[in-house]
This record gives structure tokens, C-alpha cells and sequence, in this order.
């Protein structure tokens, strides 16, 4: 279990998580990357941009 970085609230990952997974924190829905698996760390997942065809 860890933290979110929003709003607080407890995340529950599940056994075995990848650096690079993104997870949707329960409380506020807010996307979250795992960046670091032992111990779990856990960030705001980046925004996608639009390329615009580039």
C-alpha cells in the first residue's frame, strides 16, 4: 500500500507491480504512475500532448 500524491488516500497495489504502471487512485480518480516499485513510489502520471500529426 501507498500513498497518493493528490489527495492522500491509501492506494492498494496489487502483488506485483511494474515501474511505468498507471493506476487510477479510488478517492479522487486522479491517474498515477508507479515509478518505483520497492518501496512502492508512486507520481502523477504524465499528461499526454497531442503531436498534431508531427
Amino acid at each position: 500500500m501507498t500513498e497518493c500524491v493528490e489527495c492522500g488516500a491509501d492506494v492498494t497495489l496489487h502483488d506485483d507491480p511494474e515501474a511505468g504502471e498507471i493506476i487510477d487512485c479510488p478517492t479522487c480518480g486522479v491517474e498515477l504512475e508507479v515509478v518505483d516499485v520497492n518501496p512502492p513510489v508512486l507520481d502523477r502520471a504524465p499528461e499526454l500532448q497531442e503531436d498534431w500529426g508531427e
